[in-house]
């Protein structure tokens, strides 16, 4: 009896052992539809393992790697099956999953490129289209926040410049006057630096309130921005 059980087990490890890329694919496969995504990481990694070159296997790593938010991993994968991957379908796929993930990290020049190689190889993928024409939206407004922090920058280096005039002004005239610290002061210079202070103020006030508009326009996450789903 010992020896027909032991015997049954070997058979059994030698199943498991001659088990092919195909095969952890497909056990991965059915990980990852069932959300199981770090225990379709090692399905998949164990497909590679047993054949390195198998552009589905990598592909479909990377979409388990970009699910546990492991960008850099998945990147990695994902250019891996761009190389290996020859069916113009999947590899269109393989530029989409890159374009999301380097949108998502506002890498619009990045984002642009992947998503235009994705439509070389798949050109109706209106979703693929849908993300570039954002993309290059995304990417004019850049230079334009950036201008707009410059321009509030030197809003505030102005007042600056104002309130320490103010203040020499000030000191000034404390000098002239220290004989006679009864006579009133002159309140025009005083107050036309106060008015100036907070129109400078007021403005800086309505271009932050402007850009933030601009910013939470342009930045809303497209509904249609999904990732692939691996094969």
């Amino acid at each position: 009896m010992r020896h027909s059980i032991l015997i049954l087990f070997i058979a059994i490890a030698a199943t498991l052992s001659a088990q092919t890329d195909r095969q952890f694919i497909r056990e991965g496969n059915r990980q990852y539809r069932s959300k199981q995504y770090e225990q379709a990481e090692v399905s998949y990694r164990k497909a590679l393992s047993k054949n390195s070159e198998n552009p589905q296997a990598a592909y479909n790593l990377g979409c388990a790697l970009m699910m546990q938010q492991k960008d850099s991993a998945a990147l990695e994968q994902y250019k891996k099956a761009a190389v290996l991957e020859k069916e113009k379908d999947r590899l269109a796929k393989v530029y989409h999953n890159i374009g999301v993930m380097m949108q998502n990290h506002q890498q619009y020049d990045q984002a642009i490129e992947a998503y235009k190689q994705s439509l070389r190889n798949n050109p109706h993928d209106n979703e693929t289209r849908y993300n570039l024409a954002l993309c290059q939206q995304l990417r004019k407004k850049q230079p334009q926040n950036q201008n707009n922090q410059n321009n509030k920058k030197n809003q505030k280096d102005q007042k600056d410049k104002n309130d320490q005039n103010k203040d020499k002004n000030q000191n000034k005239d404390n000098d002239n006057n220290k004989d006679d610290k009864q006579q009133q002061p002159q309140p025009q210079p005083e107050q036309m630096s106060r008015e100036n202070a907070e129109q400078l103020l007021n403005a800086a006030m309505q271009e932050e309130k402007a850009t933030q508009q601009r910013m939470k326009k342009a930045m809303q996450q497209p509904s249609r921005r999904n990732v692939q789903k691996n094969w």
